[in-house]
């Protein structure tokens, strides 16, 4: 996409017909703890990923806490989390997945975003959501049946802020008739990622945002969804999932699944195939989210980076 051709982050993440790796932070401890590393260890493992060649870092929006959610979701506000890893890291894309727009006012979110793109020097890679557990919406005052239009009013929003000096906009929760929203992004725009359809057709997202990134599923229900998404397109615009593994210290042992998450425990030859097999199916980014608790972190991403990162570097020469 010739808009973004020098937004770094952007520039670094995505290559047409190639697939590139980044990983998903907070990363939790080896031994079985639900919670994330602190702050300071959590940038000690991005920077070690920067220096093996993954190309991107995505973190997470939970609002709030739900134990009875399934997961933890993360500790940190992904804004926060991104700006202290940007100041510690150089080159890494350093993206959301996914800010949950409808329950952050428009005006807000967009400054925020605009602040850390400037601040990481054009890293930043805006994955933007609905949301997806209930309890947040009633605590917010929200309206989960709205939840779609928000998101369309909030990208709708971001758009224009970013763009225009002094802009005047009325919609369900702006009114802006006076004053501005800065700073304004070097590129007067910031790369934009739907999760999921929230609630949209697959025709909207493609004419309104700048990628997709969607669940893990079967290979030929993906390969479906890409065509589609292709064709709706009409351009280059990336496709990215998430890919849940707990790599296993014999580099040659076979996949079992993870229960109840799209992923899978194997050796990192096994993981290598499978990752060139979702190239052939077009998908271009996935976002690797470390499952294990048997292992450090640090040991388990320097294993993936020195087998299975140089497969699907981001940089080409």
């Amino acid at each position: 996409m010739k808009e973004f051709q020098s937004h770094n982050g952007f520039a670094r993440t995505f290559k047409e017909n190639k697939l590139t790796l980044g990983i998903s932070f907070s990363t939790e401890a080896a031994n079985g703890s639900p919670w994330s590393l602190n702050v300071t260890e959590q940038v000690t493992l991005a920077k070690q990923a920067e220096s093996l060649g993954f190309s991107s870092l995505f973190v997470r929006d939970s609002p709030l806490y739900d134990p009875n959610f399934g997961d933890n979701g993360v500790m940190y506000d992904p804004f926060l989390l991104l700006t202290y890893i940007s100041a510690h890291t150089e080159e890494i894309a350093l993206g959301t997945a996914s800010v949950v727009t409808t329950l952050r006012h428009p005006l807000h979110v967009a400054k925020s975003a605009a602040s850390l793109d400037d601040m990481s020097k054009q890293r930043f890679l805006f994955g933007v959501a609905t949301g997806d557990r209930k309890i947040e919406f009633p605590a917010f005052k929200v309206e989960r049946e709205e939840r779609a239009e928000l998101f369309r009013e909030s990208i709708s929003i971001m758009r224009k802020v970013w763009k225009e000096a002094f802009p005047q906009i009325q919609s369900k929760r702006v009114g802006l008739t006076e004053g501005d929203v800065i700073p304004k992004p070097l590129l007067n725009t910031i790369p934009i990622l739907g999760t999921g359809f929230s609630g949209q057709t697959i025709e909207w997202l493609a004419e309104n945002t700048d990628g997709w990134m969607f669940y893990g599923q079967e290979a030929f229900r993906q390969q479906e969804l890409i065509e589609r998404w292709r064709e709706a397109s009409g351009r280059f615009k990336p496709f990215t999932q998430p890919l849940v593994i707990n790599l296993s210290k014999n580099p040659m042992a076979a996949p079992y699944p993870i229960p109840v998450k799209v992923g899978f425990t194997s050796g990192h030859k096994f993981l290598i195939d499978y990752l060139y097999a979702l190239q052939n199916i077009g998908v271009n980014h996935v976002i690797l989210v470390l499952e294990n608790r048997d292992r450090p972190i640090a040991e388990v991403i320097q294993e993936l980076g020195e087998y299975v990162v140089p497969h699907f570097l981001a940089l080409t020469t």
